[in-house]
């Protein structure tokens, strides 16, 4: 599994404006795919010190050179994703991430996109919390796409070797969770950000989480 170690310029950084307006997920304990990510991975390290209000508007950052163009980086503890576009420049997007012990690391593929996608929790979802999934509890119930779907306008679906990982890069319908670790593990962002995203990215783009 490769690992990356992130380090970010924005001396130079400017705004970019967001361009404007699933099939079932099967049964499956993602905390497989959370124990065979987990690695010694350095927090990487921001080099300014003086942006320190977070800030989820897409802006135009300046990027290490080794990390080279048609990848995503994901820096949960920062709640920012990377994509990086061209050499030493990346789009950066204000995120929200998993709960502590849900949230996904490692290295990942996006292997499938959908827009509007439908939704069903996992098992391991349901008897987490079966209160809160109890429109799903005991039956095959899987909800339609749309505003009031969780995942949101559009979701980037993340696999390992083939294999899905049950989680994605998704929209929310929830907008201010965006900057706080609350999702049963996937990388949420802002519809418009996450379709602003999923025109710019290809089948087979690396994910990598550190």
């Amino acid at each position: 599994m490769r690992t990356n170690v992130l380090l970010i310029f924005t001396t130079r950084s400017r705004k970019i404006p967001a361009n404007s307006y699933m099939t079932r997920d099967f049964d499956m304990d993602r905390r497989t795919f959370l124990a065979a990510g987990t690695a010694a991975l350095a927090l990487p390290e921001l080099v300014s010190a003086t942006e320190t209000v977070f800030d989820p508007t897409p802006q135009e950052v300046r990027i290490k050179k080794q990390f080279e163009p048609g990848q995503i980086l994901v820096l949960p503890r920062s709640y920012y994703l990377y994509w990086v576009y061209e050499p030493r420049k990346a789009m950066r997007y204000g995120v929200g991430v998993g709960r502590a012990g849900l949230e996904f690391t490692g290295t990942a593929t996006i292997d499938r996109k959908k827009e509007w996608p439908t939704w069903r929790p996992t098992n391991s979802m349901i008897e987490r919390d079966p209160i809160a999934f109890s429109k799903f509890v005991d039956n095959n119930y899987i909800m339609p796409g749309g505003p009031s779907n969780p995942l949101g306008a559009r979701a980037l679906y993340l696999f390992q070797n083939g294999v899905d990982t049950y989680f994605r890069i998704h929209g929310t319908n929830r907008p201010k969770s965006i900057g706080t670790s609350v999702s049963n593990g996937c990388i949420r962002m802002l519809n418009e950000h996450v379709e602003d995203l999923y025109e710019r990215v290809p089948l087979g783009t690396v994910v990598t989480v550190l």
